[in-house]
């Protein structure tokens, strides 16, 4: 039962990923049916509804724009072959074990490149809801030709329109659990047939034939004269689709409480994208929504997504020539739909706005990539903006100073905590992150201000307790800090040095020119040890 609920809802929804692509609709039947079979088959979630995406669809369909290719044979074929690409790429990752490179997107980069491409794909459909054309490169173009065209609208399309938005947005708002598309899709047709709207004015999607899929290689040099723009393509496929799958499937997995291989989810996606290009199908992931209704369904095992498969095959067999009476207007509305509901993350972003207004322009940053130089290339600017964060988060370190909570041995923040208690002679800082070659230099560098700006210092205390990682770089960084420390007649003193961390320091000689003494378990014990030699006293 959850595998025909399910199907209920992606048969019409992967008609319009289909039309975000550009391609005919039957393809995005085509890889609906590959993606929910061959990942029952290889996948280890049992509640994943794998299939089209809207943002996979909208990356395929910024690919086919930046190949400037113009017919939709030419299109299906250079999709398929993005997604064929885009499954080797899958089997590469899952044979190395690279499933990290997901975490090259960043889930604000991930949220402000599918809500550009959103806004895209809405700009891209709204000519179909008047019946006019329009001109222009650019999402801002294409929008602004759409405004000038409105007075050439055609009356029968802009009330087809109008009424498919209302009733797909209207059917989620009144009744969340009946699938919107599928009733909009029923009632279209019936209102073509009913109206006959096709003479009427209003354009319809046209022939959708009936039958099953056959493997067919992509044409190679069609792919290998757009060789970059598949290479592209294909990286992003995967950095977004990975992303979402493997966070969905880790979801499901710990609300009933199995495990999953995640190195097996990326051989599940390789095969759902190979069988799926190989089929003239398009980018197959998974679908947040398609899954927790197969859920709530009742899906229990892999045997719900081998139903949904198995009546997509049926509905390619007996009903896809149906739908080629769908009026345009009707898939246009279905498509935003889709788009608005499933890549417009409002609420993330006013979380973000909320609680890391960094992380907030970095979405903005991803949107406007998107909307300006397209959605492939935003994929690029979401890497960038993703690398640069986490360049900048790991080289400039957090370096606090200490002092001691009055009556305890516990030192933290004197930032946070004025009131705690400072020693005179003595300054006590902790280095959060690995000490290696990118953050070397900045602890180096801070040390040396605080001995220049503290005439009389005694000795400086170093809280290791957050380096959990330390290269030959930040070895030779420490030894310089001990002659800097030597040479102002200072002593340094290390206290919570971690085993793995003081194998390395060991091995470089450092622990030997420190002196094992000088090593202790905790920050009081450092402070006290150091008073003690330079007179002082430090209570209890």
């Amino acid at each position: 039962m959850a595998g025909v609920t399910v199907a209920a809802l992606i048969v019409p929804k992967n008609l319009g990923y289909a039309g975000i692509a550009g391609i005919p609709l039957q393809n995005g039947l085509y890889a609906a049916a590959a993606g929910a079979i061959l990942y029952a088959v290889f996948g280890t979630s049992r509640q994943i509804s794998m299939g089209p995406s809207s943002g996979l669809a909208a990356i395929a369909a910024s690919a086919v724009l930046a190949a400037g290719l113009t017919t939709e044979q030419d299109a299906a074929s250079f999709v398929a072959g993005i997604t064929l690409a885009s499954g080797l790429v899958f089997l590469v990752v899952a044979v190395l074990k690279m499933g990290w490179i997901a975490q090259f997107l960043s889930r604000a980069v991930v949220t402000g490149f599918l809500f550009g491409a959103a806004i895209d794909v809405v700009i891209g459909e709204l000519p179909k809801l008047t019946g006019t054309k329009v001109t222009g490169s650019t999402p801002p173009q294409e929008l602004w030709s759409w405004l000038g065209t409105l007075g050439e609208s055609q009356g029968a399309t802009v009330i087809v329109g109008a009424v498919s938005l209302v009733v797909v947005f209207g059917v989620r708002r009144i009744a969340p659990r009946v699938p919107g598309a599928l009733v909009l899709v029923v009632g279209g047709l019936l209102a073509s047939w009913l109206f006959d709207l096709g003479a009427r004015g209003v354009a319809l999607v046209g022939d959708v034939p009936s039958g099953l899929p056959s493997i067919t290689l992509p044409p190679l040099d069609l792919l290998w004269d757009n060789a970059a723009t598949v290479a592209l393509s294909a990286v992003a496929l995967v950095l977004v689709g990975f992303s979402q799958t493997a966070g969905d499937a880790r979801a499901f997995a710990a609300r009933h409480r199995y495990p999953i291989d995640v190195d097996q989810e990326s051989v599940a996606q390789a095969m759902a994208n190979t069988g799926s290009g190989l089929l003239q199908g398009m980018p197959v992931s998974t679908s947040l929504s398609a899954s927790s209704l197969n859920d709530h369904s009742g899906a229990r095992s892999s045997l719900a997504s081998l139903t949904s498969g198995a009546v997509v095959l049926l509905t390619l067999l007996f009903l896809a020539p149906l739908f080629s009476d769908l009026p345009k207007p009707v898939l246009a509305a279905l498509i935003i739909e889709a788009v608005v509901m499933g890549m417009m993350d409002i609420p993330e972003m006013r979380r973000l706005a909320h609680v890391a207004r960094f992380d907030f322009l970095i979405a903005l940053a991803a949107l406007a990539g998107a909307l300006i130089v397209g959605v492939l290339a935003g994929v690029v600017i979401g890497i960038g903006l993703s690398l640069l964060w986490l360049i900048a988060v790991a080289t400039h370190p957090n370096m606090p100073l200490l002092g001691r909570e009055a009556g305890t041995q516990v030192f933290r923040e004197a930032d946070e905590y004025p009131g705690d208690e400072q020693f005179p002679g003595v300054i006590a800082l902790r280095f959060d992150g690995g000490l290696f070659f990118a953050t070397a230099d900045a602890l180096h560098d801070h040390i040396r201000n605080l001995v220049e700006s503290s005439p009389d210092l005694t000795g400086i205390v170093l809280d290791c307790d957050g380096i959990d990682f330390v290269d030959s770089q930040g070895a030779g960084t420490m030894d310089e800090i001990l002659r800097l420390a030597e040479d102002a007649g200072l002593t340094l003193r290390l206290a919570r040095l971690k085993p793995a961390v003081r194998m390395v320091l060991e091995r470089d000689g450092f622990i030997a020119r420190l002196g094992a003494d000088r090593i202790h378990g905790n920050v009081f014990r450092a402070v006290k040890a150091q008073a003690d030699q330079s007179g002082g006293v430090v209570g209890p």
